[in-house]
């Protein structure tokens, strides 16, 4: 749907803004200069209204006089909207010659004092008249005079409408002007993005591995976790095509000896057809385990953002293999603080913690000691027991796959490697020294974890 698109959506909500802040914008102004075209209507009409009470006064028979008339041609222009009358509470005494046979006469108008004076609106057939009044008294005369000025209020109304027409116009072209900006701004902002989708096509058609380009800065982050995901896949893939291989190679030997033996071929293992079969499935056995093993952990590694704390993992093998290893009595001590978090799925935890702890319960003599630390990203792991120990040769050899120490020990001579392998894919490592308690010590260097936001 078109309002899925990010760029109607950035195009629309800036249009809209844009026309909301340009209306504002209008109504404001338009409010603005109304109010200031008033304002100088109202002034010029009590310039007028102070010009003909200057020019008024009272003879020595006590008669209204005007020495002078308001300097506005309109005044004499008959019916023009500009007037003046000068009356008394009898009747009106002078007005101005555009009156011309008619009377101006504001509604309710009372006398509002010496001095004040107020604006009202008179409406007409076909105008509005705006009119200023003052009550004066004259030197010489007791008499309130009322002075009354009026002007045609649809000269300011069209002042108003010519500038409101004027700012529309102006205003709509600006928006318009605005809005494609907008929509260019839009169409070259998002060409990164048109780059990335272009990227991406040429990795899904195989045209390239990697996405490359000159990406801006905002997107160059997103471009990199692809990249990372696209080399992690390819990780991905490249191993499962090693370890198919390596399997199929490893089964092919134990597979032709059966075949040998089972058509009747000469070989040093066709003695015993059933010694035979059973030795060369034990090696079949553990090269499926293996491989299946390494595939799962592979598998486990991608999944981003895996974290597991070690201290559960830890205190579950303890309570699982001293039910196993009852008959001994091994005691497994633990030392490891509460917080510790190891960055990987739990069941590649298990899986080589579980190796590491069983073969020091079965070498030990009376106790396995368990201990974590962890710093610079990095969780160490230790397991100690107080067996006979390895000899330096020793310690390489039995990660070796079937590679078993002692044959009377129960065991399919996978667990160190196997152990290996998934410390491998962790960009880990196991390494094997001399206890302090004078057997085998397992150090397992793996990615730590943060401590997960509460």
């Amino acid at each position: 749907m078109r309002t899925k698109s990010l760029a109607f959506r950035l195009a629309a909500y800036a249009s809209l803004w844009i026309a909301a802040a340009l209306l504002a914008g209008g109504l404001v102004l338009s409010a603005v200069f109304g109010d200031y075209v008033e304002r100088a209507f109202d002034a010029r009409l009590l310039v007028l209204l102070d010009a003909l009470v200057a020019g008024a006064g009272v003879d020595e028979g006590g008669n209204l006089k005007l020495s002078r008339a308001p300097g506005e041609p309109r005044f004499e222009q008959p019916y023009s909207g500009w007037y003046w009358q000068v009356a008394t509470d009898s009747g009106p005494l002078l007005r101005s010659r555009s009156l011309w046979d008619q009377l101006l006469r504001p509604p309710d108008y009372r006398p509002i004092g010496t001095g004040g004076q107020r604006f009202q609106l008179l409406v007409q057939p076909r105008r509005t008249l705006r009119f200023v009044g003052r009550d004066v008294t004259l030197p010489g005369s007791d008499e309130t005079y009322h002075f009354v000025v009026s002007g045609d209020e649809s000269e300011a109304q069209a002042d108003i409408r010519t500038f409101n027409r004027t700012l529309a116009w102006s205003l709509g072209a600006l928006g318009l002007g605005l809005i494609i900006a907008v929509l260019i701004q839009v169409r070259y902002g998002l060409q990164p993005l048109r780059r990335i989708r272009a990227a991406i096509a040429d990795v899904s058609s195989g045209r390239a591995d990697r996405m490359e380009g000159d990406f801006p800065a905002e997107v160059e982050p997103l471009v990199e976790e692809i990249n990372v995901l696209l080399d992690n896949n390819a990780d991905i893939v490249e191993r499962a095509r090693t370890q198919v291989g390596n399997l199929a190679h490893a089964l092919n030997t134990p597979l032709s000896v059966l075949t040998n033996a089972i058509s009747g071929g000469k070989t040093p293992e066709a003695g015993n057809l059933a010694d035979t079969v059973r030795r060369q499935l034990a090696i079949i056995r553990r090269n499926v385990d293996h491989y299946l093993a390494r595939a799962r952990a592979a598998a486990a590694v991608s999944v981003l953002g895996a974290r597991t704390e070690v201290l559960p993992v830890v205190e579950d093998l303890s309570r699982t293999l001293q039910r196993i290893h009852s008959s001994r009595d091994i005691e497994i001590g633990i030392d490891v603080p509460a917080g510790l978090y190891f960055r990987g799925e739990r069941q590649d935890l298990e899986e080589m913690l579980g190796n590491l702890i069983d073969n020091a319960c079965k070498w030990a003599s009376s106790r396995v000691a368990v201990a974590a630390t962890a710093a610079d990203g990095r969780l160490k792991v230790s397991v100690d027991d107080d067996g006979r120990g390895l000899v330096a040769d020793e310690r390489e050899a039995v990660f070796d796959r079937g590679e078993r120490m002692d044959e009377a020990v129960p065991g399919s001579g996978l667990g160190l490697s196997i152990v290996r392998d998934i410390a491998d894919l962790y960009d880990g490592a196991v390494i094997l020294g001399k206890s302090d308690a004078g057997g085998v010590r397992a150090v397992l260097d793996l990615p730590a974890a943060e401590i997960p936001p509460r």
